[in-house]
């Protein structure tokens, strides 16, 4: 697989990843967690890394350090969850409790979710990074309306990771924040990817056209991948699932060629008519 610099450490970060909303929030029993388990597996046997989670995300966290230790890898993944509270106690607690189901004495990403309460959280987050006991910080929103926030704490807080929203469809974050991005070396983690399934459901019936075969795409999930991945700002896209097949599809965006400006702009026009 493909993989991209975090720019400040350099560190190679394959460039497909894994999110856990919804998709991981399962049960405790082996039955209720087999498609994850597997999802796990193949993950990881691919080459990929890195894993988002949060308290935000029910029992995800659990279930995947769990499914982590099963499988012998609780050291292999680039594990990034979040904080998500308010209050530098309540935040503390917290972050003690994701490193206990998903981390093995340090995690390799905290990252303030939403922006709650992050000009308390960020520097215990410092704190931590110092202390060895997470490697990253950065901080996410979902929102478009956050992005003026999130492009102001690009700019000040030289941070290590930034996590926004950006599909093929809904492009906003190329305006500014990319770009922002790239100018102070923050590496960019991408959530809604396929905005909830949207894009899949808009292309239904709809054939994926004859020359993205120039890209080495072969089906809806990859041309969707392919078309973040081919902004130079973007780390690393990080589509939820916990279907093996599906999950599958999304690694292959990974490797091969990857659309240039001029292929992106006619993917783009491909996907309105």
């Amino acid at each position: 697989m493909r993989t991209r610099p975090i720019p400040k450490s350099g560190e190679q970060l394959p460039v497909v990843g894994l999110g856990t909303w919804q998709t991981f929030d399962v049960g405790p029993s082996p039955a209720e967690r087999a498609s994850q388990k597997q999802v796990l597996q193949r993950f990881l046997a691919a080459g990929a890394r890195v894993i988002d989670s949060s308290p935000m995300y029910g029992r995800a966290e659990t279930v995947t350090g769990d499914l982590l230790r099963e499988l012998g890898q609780e050291r292999t993944p680039f594990l990034a969850t979040k904080v998500w509270t308010s209050g530098r106690e309540e935040g503390l607690t917290q972050m003690r409790d994701s490193l206990r189901k998903m981390g093995h004495g340090q995690l390799d990403l905290m990252q303030v979710h939403n922006l709650v309460d992050w000009r308390t959280h960020l520097p215990v987050l410092r704190e931590w990074k110092k202390q060895g006991r997470i490697r990253y910080l950065g901080v996410t929103h979902y929102q478009l309306g956050a992005f003026d926030e999130l492009e102001k704490l690009i700019r000040h807080e030289a941070l290590d990771f930034v996590q926004l929203p950006y599909s093929i469809a809904v492009r906003d974050a190329e305006k500014r924040l990319l770009p922002a991005a790239a100018e102070h070396g923050t590496a960019v983690l991408v959530m809604r990817p396929f905005e909830s399934g949207a894009l899949f459901r808009q292309v239904k019936g709809k054939p994926l056209p004859a020359w993205a075969a120039e890209f080495d795409c072969t089906s809806w999930a990859e041309f969707f991948l392919k078309y973040i991945l081919g902004h130079p700002a973007v780390t690393c896209p990080i589509p939820a699932t916990s279907n093996p097949r599906h999950l599958e599809d999304n690694l292959r965006a990974g490797s091969g060629r990857l659309p240039d400006e001029k292929t992106r702009a006619r993917m783009v026009e491909y996907l309105g008519k």
